[in-house]
């Protein structure tokens, strides 16, 4: 029986995002400029998180809170075949970019009376706008803040708990589909982000708002 639209959108309360790939321009464009720009082949960082367990280990422990930021950096530019370590991870992130349009995506669900938070794995709210953040999130769950990360389930309802409402009415965004994956495992509806406007359309439709546009 074809579901009703209108309950399908009751249904939803909160909108919960990632960060980084979402809220802002492409994470793997932004490790492909630093590459480039230290004389590596452009997947190089990109092909260590996903090949290199060792490497992705070092990742979910700076993450978690388990490594520190200066001994994840020294770890890293021996496995890129780096000698200076200093601010490598300012200089691997520094590509990214706001994406515009899913900040006004995030401002108009939160003016329609829509709940809405942040989900990152990230070592430290340092790196974020803060006053930004207090802008946009009604609550905000940082992985090494509270020794969680995506996907594991817990994070997701923390996030949910936070907010104030049941896992069943949270619409997660991420661009990773095992974090996504994470998200519906607790009974959220998710969101796998690939492009900015599919994004904010499923956002209007399961909403029920209107989100302006956004020169480019």
């Amino acid at each position: 029986m074809a579901q009703d639209p209108m309950r399908e959108q009751a249904r939803y309360t909160a909108l919960l995002l990632d960060f980084g790939g979402v809220m802002t321009t492409s994470v793997w464009d932004s490790f492909a400029d630093f590459c480039r720009a230290r004389g590596l082949e452009e997947d190089t960082v990109k092909r260590l998180f996903r090949e290199d367990p060792e490497a992705l280990a070092d990742l979910r422990g700076l993450e978690t809170g388990a490594i520190e930021e200066a001994e994840f950096e020294k770890r890293f530019a021996r496995r890129l075949g780096l000698d200076e370590a200093t601010d490598l991870i300012e200089s691997m992130f520094r590509g990214m970019l706001p994406e515009e349009s899913i900040l006004a995506a995030v401002r108009a669900a939160r003016a329609g009376g829509v709940k809405t938070g942040l989900i990152s794995n990230s070592w430290s709210t340092t790196h974020y706008d803060r006053d930004l953040l207090n802008e946009l999130f009604d609550a905000v769950v940082i992985s090494a803040e509270v020794g969680l990360h995506k996907p594991q389930p817990e994070i997701y309802r923390l996030a949910a708990e936070r907010i104030g409402e049941p896992p069943s009415s949270c619409v997660f965004v991420d661009d990773l589909r095992e974090n996504c994956e994470g998200a519906e495992a607790v009974g959220m509806t998710a969101i796998l982000h690939r492009d900015p406007a599919a994004t904010v359309a499923r956002i209007e439709e399961l909403f029920t708002v209107e989100v302006p546009l956004v020169a480019s």
